[in-house]
């Protein structure tokens, strides 16, 4: 039986949507600061409640025999990161902390990480790889770093395996339009687009224009969520099999440009998308693309959405039905 934190969220509803699928037994704890009820498949129990809660913790590892945990919970916008980062280090390191000591209490060993591309801040080389030095440029960044850190001091002295995956930027939906992604506010380029076309708002923000890439905008590896999903059940798989503990980017090793996302969501919403021409952002590197053979080679991974297009189309059709 697993327990997942964050289940509720936007990556972590299509992982537990997965993993019913493949007949595990989940118990979800969410907050419901961001998650939403209806993303949770009918059947699995939803406990709301803080991670940062040890009495809760303990209570549900009393009650379930879980032998894993998957965390996604965490605050990722980087803005607000940067802006409030006690709220950032609070909930993104030390309920994660929490977490883990609840887990050695119960004699959990397995973990697997929900981290981001954003541990290695500007990148030094293109392709990244997991060898990339971090370097993280946000609090959001450093605090997915600081539990990579502890991850490491835990399996060094408490024997707890895990499983770090690092992507890049996820995107689109369940194909079936069951559940998708659905954050207030909302800060990811694809959803916003979408919401252009279908008139939610009047234009899309390009911030930049001047980069060093073929039309001066920022280029992005977008991966999609379910491929996401999938990894984290590979990572689990891994751990259970005896695997050691280990670090994995996840991306579709193909960067695509603002104005080339832009096109694509023309073509698949059939609608003229306008956007205007901002000043850059701080902070925001000029590419940022994976390098993904590690995960492959280890734990035989493979993206079933291998372009932008199909990876739209799915945010697409979600879009136009979305239930929250």
């Amino acid at each position: 039986m697993i327990l997942v934190t964050g289940g509720a969220g936007y990556i972590g509803s299509h992982y537990v949507q997965r993993a019913c699928e493949q007949g595990e037994s989940v118990v979800v704890l969410d907050n419901m600061s961001y998650g939403h009820k209806l993303s949770v498949p009918a059947g699995v129990e939803l406990v709301q409640g803080d991670m940062g809660d040890p009495t809760l913790l303990d209570l549900l590892f009393t009650r379930h025999n879980f032998d894993a945990v998957v965390h996604f919970a965490a605050f990722a916008y980087v803005g607000e990161s940067v802006s409030d980062p006690s709220k950032y280090y609070t909930n993104n390191v030390t309920s994660t902390l929490t977490v883990l000591d609840a887990m050695r209490r119960h004699s959990v060993t397995m973990f697997v990480f929900s981290s981001t591309c954003a541990t290695f801040g500007d990148p030094r080389y293109m392709p990244i790889d997991e060898n990339h030095p971090q370097a993280p440029i946000n609090p959001y960044g450093e605090s997915k770093l600081f539990v990579e850190r502890i991850l490491r001091s835990f399996d060094l002295a408490y024997g707890m395996k895990f499983i770090a995956l690092r992507y890049f930027n996820a995107a689109g939906a369940d194909p079936h339009g069951r559940i998708g992604e659905s954050h207030y506010p909302e800060t990811h380029l694809i959803p916003l687009i979408l919401q252009v076309a279908t008139g939610a708002r009047s234009s899309i923000g390009i911030f930049g224009t001047d980069y060093d890439t073929p039309d001066g905008t920022a280029i992005r590896d977008y991966v999609h969520v379910l491929d996401l999903a999938e990894a984290h059940a590979l990572a689990l798989k891994q751990l259970r099999s005896g695997g050691g503990s280990d670090f994995y980017n996840i991306g579709g090793e193909r960067g695509y440009s603002v104005r080339e996302v832009i096109a694509i969501c023309e073509k698949v919403t059939h609608r003229a998308i306008k956007s205007d021409d901002k000043p850059r952002r701080a902070g925001d590197p000029p590419r940022l693309v994976a390098a993904a053979a590690k995960v492959k080679s280890d734990l035989g991974w493979t993206a079933r959405f291998n372009n932008l297009e199909e990876i739209v189309s799915t945010a697409w059709n979600w879009e136009q039905r979305r239930r929250y």
